[in-house]
C-alpha cells in the first residue's frame, strides 16, 4: 500500500487501542505482584505457586512471541490483533473464576500469555506501517511504550487496591472490560497492507524456538531446587536454541521462508537495540517482583500498601516517557538510552541502600529514580529496532522485538524467584540484597551495551524504506 493511502488512514483514534493493548498486558505482568499472600491464601497454594504463575505467563508470552508475530503476514495485522484480545479475555475470565492454582496457570499463564503474544505484534507493526516518517513514529511508538511502562508501572497499584477494595479476582474482571474496551476501539481500524494467506509457514522453527525458549527459563527456575538439574536444563534449552537457528540457515540455503530471517541478525543496530530492550524489562519486571516480594512476605504489608509504593515508580516512567518523543528530536536515541540505564543504576543502588531501614516509604525514592531512568529509555530502544528493518520484515522483527522483551521479563521474574528461594543464601532480608545485586550489574551492562549504538536524532529519515 503507498504511503499516503497508510497515512490516511491513521487518525487521531488509531493509536488508542494500540497504547490501550500495550497498557493491559504489561499490567497484568505485575499486577499479580501485590496480591501473592491474598491469591495463595485463597486457592491454597503458596506464594512461590503463585509466583511460577506470573513467570509462565511471561515465559508463554517470550516463548510465543515470535511464532504469532509471523502469522500476522497469513492473517493479517487487524484479525490477528483481534484474535489476541479474544483469547486474552477469555483467559482473564477464567482467571478470575480459578478454583485453583491449575485452572490459575490455564487462565493466566496460557491463555493470556498466549492471547498477549497474538495481540502485541500488530501493535508494533501497525504503528510502524502507520506512521512512516522516525518524528511521527516516534512520537507513536512513545505513547506506546509508555502506556507499556505505566501498565507495568501500575500494576501494582490498581491491583493492590482492587483486591485490598474488592478481590484479587476483580482484578482479573478490570482485565477483561479493558479488553472489551480495546476490541470496540480495534473494530475500526484498518490493516495498511493485505493479508497473504498463502505465505510459507515453518512449523518445525516454531517449535524449537518456542520450546527452546521454555526449557532455558524452566532451567533458572529450577536451580533452587536442584543445581544439576537446573543446569541440564539450561544446557538443553541452548542447545534447541542453536537446533533453531541451524534450521532456519538451511531453510534459506534451500530458498525456502523461516520463521526468521538470519538477515535480522546482522545489523549491528538493531541487535545492540534488541538488547537494551531485554535488559530494560528485565529490570522492570525483576524490581517489581523482588519489591513486591519483599515488602509482602518479609515486612508484612498488604496489597494496598505494597501498590501504593510503586506509585513513585508510576510517576517517574509517566513523567520520562511521555517526555521521550519530543527528546529524541534534540537528543540522540544512545545518549538518552546510556542515561536511563545510568539513572536506572542509580535506583537500584538507592534499593540496596534501604535494605535494613524499616518501614515501606524509603523504597519510594529508589522507585521514582528508576521509573524516571527506565522511562526515558523505552521509547527509543523500539524505536532503533523497528526502524532498521523494511516493511516487508516487521511482522518478524516486531515478533522477535516483543519475544526478546517479553524474554527479558521472564529472566528477571526467574533471577529474582530463584535468588529468594534458595534457603541456603541466609535470611530473607540477605537474599532481598542478593536478589538486587544481578540487576545493578544488569543496569551497568545496559549502559555499556548502548554506548555502543550510534547517535542518531529522530530528525533524519526513516531507515526503513517505503514499499511499493
Amino acid at each position: 500500500m503507498s504511503t499516503g493511502v497508510a497515512r490516511a488512514t491513521a487518525t487521531g483514534w488509531t493509536l488508542a487501542p494500540l497504547a490501550l493493548a500495550q497498557f493491559i498486558c504489561s499490567f497484568a505482568g505485575s499486577n499479580m505482584n501485590v496480591m501473592l499472600n491474598d491469591m495463595a491464601r485463597d486457592l491454597g497454594t503458596t506464594v512461590e505457586g503463585i509466583q511460577l504463575s506470573i513467570t509462565l505467563f511471561l515465559l508463554t508470552m517470550a516463548a510465543l512471541m515470535v511464532p504469532f508475530g509471523k502469522l500476522t503476514d497469513r492473517l493479517g495485522r487487524k484479525t490477528c490483533l483481534l484474535l489476541g484480545l479474544g483469547v486474552y479475555g477469555v483467559g482473564a475470565v477464567l482467571s478470575a473464576l480459578a478454583p485453583g492454582l491449575g485452572v490459575l496457570i490455564l487462565g493466566n499463564s496460557i491463555l493470556e500469555g498466549a492471547g498477549t503474544a497474538l495481540l502485541i505484534p500488530p501493535v508494533y507493526i501497525l504503528v510502524t506501517l502507520y506512521w512512516r516518517d522516525l518524528r511521527s513514529r516516534a512520537r507513536s511508538f512513545g505513547i506506546v511504550s509508555a502506556a507499556g511502562g505505566v501498565g507495568a508501572a501500575t500494576g501494582p497499584l490498581i491491583g493492590g487496591w482492587i483486591c485490598t477494595t474488592i478481590s484479587w479476582r476483580a482484578a482479573f474482571g478490570f482485565q477483561a472490560l479493558v479488553i472489551i474496551a480495546i476490541i470496540l476501539l480495534s473494530l475500526r481500524l484498518k490493516d495498511p497492507l493485505p493479508a497473504d494467506p498463502t505465505r510459507p509457514y515453518d512449523v518445525v522453527g516454531a517449535f524449537l524456538s518456542g520450546g527452546g525458549l521454555v526449557v532455558f527459563v524452566m532451567g533458572i527456575l529450577a536451580i533452587d531446587r536442584s543445581v544439576l538439574l537446573g543446569l541440564l536444563l539450561l544446557a538443553l534449552g541452548a542447545g534447541v536454541i542453536a537446533c533453531f537457528f541451524v534450521w532456519i540457515r538451511r531453510l534459506e540455503r534451500l530458498h525456502r521462508e523461516p520463521l526468521l530471517s538470519t538477515g535480522l541478525f546482522r545489523n549491528r543496530v538493531s541487535n545492540l537495540g534488541l538488547v537494551t530492550q531485554n535488559f530494560q524489562w528485565l529490570l522492570l519486571m525483576g524490581i517489581s517482583f523482588l519489591v513486591s516480594s519483599h515488602l509482602q512476605v518479609v515486612r508484612d504489608y498488604s496489597a494496598i500498601e505494597s501498590g501504593v509504593i510503586f506509585s513513585a515508580a508510576t510517576v517517574g516512567i509517566l513523567v520520562s516517557s511521555l517526555s521521550a518523543g519530543r527528546l529524541v528530536r534534540s537528543i540522540s536515541q544512545r545518549t538518552l538510552i546510556v542515561t536511563g540505564f545510568l539513572v536506572t543504576g542509580l535506583g537500584t543502588v538507592l534499593l540496596l541502600l534501604v535494605a535494613a531501614v524499616p518501614g515501606a516509604w524509603p523504597f519510594a525514592p529508589g522507585l521514582l529514580v528508576i521509573g524516571l531512568g527506565l522511562g526515558v529509555m523505552l521509547t527509543p530502544s523500539v524505536n532503533v529496532v523497528q526502524s532498521a528493518f523494511p516493511e516487508k520484515l516487521q511482522g518478524e522483527i516486531s515478533g522477535l522485538s516483543r519475544s526478546i522483551s517479553n524474554l527479558g521479563s521472564s529472566f528477571g521474574t526467574a533471577i529474582v524467584g530463584t535468588i529468594l528461594g534458595i534457603a541456603a543464601a541466609g535470611s530473607e532480608g540477605d537474599n532481598y540484597v542478593l536478589a538486587m545485586v544481578p540487576l545493578v550489574i544488569v543496569a551497568i551492562a545496559g549502559a555499556l551495551v548502548a554506548s555502543r549504538l550510534p547517535g542518531v536524532r529522530a530528525t533524519v529519515p526513516s531507515a526503513a524504506p517505503a514499499v511499493g
